[in-house]
């Protein structure tokens, strides 16, 4: 728990000092770990594993189903459907652009893509394996998983360890550069509609910036409190403070509504809004946002020009072509 502190208050740390250059364009490509490069036989495997329905208990429920990547990276539920139709207490974040977070998760409990891809497999209420032994065992069952693994990764190397390996290389494909905020950034003046550059400007002006800063208009993947000023209102329809946040991995009070700061790449695919996709329109998620962070009523024309260029914020979307999965002829799991 000393380690989620310090990293907390170095990610807090960096968002503050990346305010200053808070306007910048998202890379192409994302870096990755010195034990995980990127290779081909990698991010295919790493396919396969994110859309197969069979890491789950019931066969139903892949990586895909709540993080779509046929549409903004998530699944447009306010609470995400697990096996046996169980939800949880939390809208599922978008994949797309998470090779930018410093820290997977709402509450920032995984440090990296290759711990956040071991999580919802063993969660009873997502993907309801009883353990990775057993997601294990029914990978080397099927047979041609054990091809596409030593290509990846050398013989007999069907294992947790590379399984999340692979999930996470795949993720980090899923980038969305060259959204008309890179293109204005970049120096196409053209690009952005006098509305979407005057709602930029209130951004900046406000202070939204001062957490969604950086390439990915994340902070980099700093903590923030959400709410920061008590609203009796909006809490009665909203009910933000039922989750604790970070404090509910710590159990130290003074994480209590901590949150990972999430990305606006994209943000005009990703409703509903906030860790509890309880807000239905980017509209009203604005209203809130500027009322219980910055303490500031925004009129009708600031809502309109700040989410005309979170409209800008959509990028271009890499083709995504289906996996082919390896079958299990005349057997089946469930």
């Amino acid at each position: 728990m000393f380690k989620i502190r310090l990293l907390v208050s170095a990610l807090a740390l960096a968002g503050s000092l990346s305010v200053a250059n808070a306007w910048e364009t998202l890379p192409t490509e994302a870096p990755a770990p010195a034990d995980n490069p990127t290779t081909p036989e990698k991010v295919e495997l790493g396919k396969m594993l994110y859309h197969d329905p069979r890491l789950s208990s019931t066969g139903t429920v892949s990586c895909s189903s709540c993080h779509n990547t046929m549409l903004g990276g998530e699944d447009n539920r306010p609470n995400s459907m697990g096996v046996h139709g169980q939800t949880g207490g939390r809208s599922a974040p978008t994949v797309w652009n998470s090779a930018f977070n410093s820290v997977q998760f709402w509450d920032g409990r995984a440090p990296s893509l290759e711990a956040q891809a071991a999580g919802p497999v063993t969660n009873p209420i997502e993907m309801g394996m009883k353990s990775w032994d057993d997601v294990v065992a029914r990978l080397k069952a099927i047979e041609g998983y054990d091809k596409a693994f030593e290509q990846a990764f050398g013989k007999d190397a069907i294992s947790k360890d590379n399984a999340t390996k692979a999930i996470a290389a795949y993720e980090r494909t899923l980038i969305t550069p060259n959204s008309p905020y890179d293109q204005y950034v970049n120096g196409n003046k053209a690009a952005l509609t006098t509305q979407q550059v005057s709602g930029m400007t209130k951004m900046e002006e406000l202070g939204c910036t001062g957490c969604h800063s950086g390439p990915a208009l994340n902070g980099g993947g700093a903590f923030q409190r959400f709410p920061v000023i008590g609203n009796d209102y909006f809490e009665a329809q909203y009910h933000f403070k039922k989750d604790q946040g970070l404090a509910e991995v710590t159990k130290n009070e003074a994480d209590a509504h901590l949150f990972k700061v999430p990305t606006l790449r994209n943000i005009a695919l990703t409703a509903p809004y906030f860790h509890n996709g309880s807000v239905k329109t980017l509209e009203q998620a604005v209203t809130v946002m500027a009322k219980v962070q910055l303490g500031k009523d925004l009129s009708k024309d600031d809502v309109a020009d700040i989410t005309a260029f979170l409209n800008a914020l959509t990028g271009e979307f890499p083709k995504q072509t289906m996996p082919q999965l390896p079958g299990t002829p005349g057997k089946t799991f469930n």
